[in-house]
């Protein structure tokens, strides 16, 4: 039995890893393939491709693209129907996605999205193109599934991952232990995406924020993980220039839960690692830049105030967002200074993510194989 699987990309490898191995352990003898990262391989999942050949954003940077990425989903297209697929799950990447399910559905494939594009933040008019695609759609925060039953769609709250991976409270000294680090003194973890635009596009720019804030905070500490090898030379490139600042900044590979986890607080790029460090409980800045046309489009499309996961879901500013041309350094390294130096506001914050964690966390895995599953029977 065949169940394919489409990841877009890092966060999507993350989400959709314990699902493929909540999938093989009910279903002795199923193949799970198709495009997978490095943790659905060690579920056991068949990568076809790579998640990272898939991993792009923006829109310029997409049109670069387009020739190669619609080549490969024509080839997947073909290699799953050749498979004859129990099912087809597409996890997030909604623009890769949501067409190749319409065009699996067409054929009699029964589809399963992972994660429902984020229709009440910007472009709602692509739940009817989700209607078309899935016969099911699994759903990572709970606002969603009003917005699904009033649009009479099948969907299934079956929390996010994260909230079950991620511990309720944080072993701050435990996690330092494991990188290196002293367990005195502050720490500031620098996230600046897990994608080449991104981290062209702002990890000087968190590096040079580092800088500045070692010079009014000299016992500063910062960790900064590279999640692919392939990126550790733009990031080198600007440690290059930090100048003395160089020595208190750690390039990691990987890691980046342990550096959250060792944190005080963070910079963080907009993105699933926003909902990472506020359910480790981490005061944080939240920056993104991207290339202008790109910048401009999503605007346009935009319809919520927020960006940050952690604003979204709370309703309200917690966090500050400082965005293209005010994702400055200067901007960067003042925001979260006035945080870390305001314990009143750091013990609100934890106290508001501990209450979503709480609200995110489900038996993920179990509850994503069932309904895959019964769409299965179905």
């Amino acid at each position: 039995m065949l169940i394919g699987f489409v990841a877009g990309e890092a966060s999507g490898d993350l989400l959709a890893a314990p699902v493929v191995a909540a999938l093989r352990e009910r279903l002795p003898g199923v193949k799970c393939a198709g495009i997978a990262g490095d943790r659905m391989i060690e579920a056991g999942a068949q990568a076809w491709w790579h998640v990272r050949e898939l991993s792009v954003r923006g829109y310029a940077e997409v049109l670069r693209e387009l020739p190669r990425l619609l080549q490969m989903r024509s080839a997947l297209r073909r290699r799953l129907l050749g498979g004859q697929p129990a099912a087809v799950v597409g996890v997030d990447s909604p623009d890769f996605n949501l067409r190749l399910e319409m065009q699996l559905r067409a054929a009699g494939v029964p589809t399963v999205h992972y994660v429902s594009p984020s229709i009440w933040a910007w472009r709602p008019q692509r739940i009817d193109k989700v209607r078309r695609a899935a016969d099911r759609v699994l759903l990572v925060f709970p606002f969603e599934q009003r917005i699904y039953d009033d649009a009479g769609i099948a969907a299934t709250y079956v929390g996010h991952p994260l909230a079950s991976i991620i511990p309720a409270r944080a072993d701050t000294a435990g996690a330092r232990r494991r990188l290196g680090l002293p367990e005195a003194g502050p720490v500031v973890a620098l996230l600046p995406g897990s994608r080449r635009a991104e981290v062209q596009h702002i990890g000087p720019v968190f590096i040079e924020a580092a800088a500045l804030m070692l010079r009014r905070e000299p016992r500063l500490l910062f960790v900064l993980p590279v999640a692919e090898p392939r990126l550790r030379e733009h990031l080198a490139a600007a440690l290059a220039g930090a100048g003395a600042a160089a020595g208190r900044i750690r390039l990691l590979d990987g890691r980046s839960h342990d550096c959250l986890e060792a944190a005080d607080g963070a910079l963080v790029a907009s993105g699933t690692a926003t909902l990472e460090a506020a359910l480790y409980g981490k005061p944080m800045v939240i920056a993104y830049r991207m290339p202008p046309f790109s910048h401009w489009i999503m605007r346009q499309m935009g319809t919520v105030t927020f960006v940050g996961l952690p604003n979204i879901l709370a309703g309200e500013p917690l966090v500050p967002e400082l965005l293209q041309h005010d994702a400055t350094p200067q901007r960067l390294a003042d925001g979260l200074l006035a945080i870390l130096d305001d314990p009143a506001r750091c013990e609100l914050l934890r106290e508001r993510f501990a209450a979503m964690h709480a609200s995110l966390k489900r038996d993920t895995a179990r509850l994503a194989a069932e309904a895959i599953m019964a769409t299965m029977k179905r």
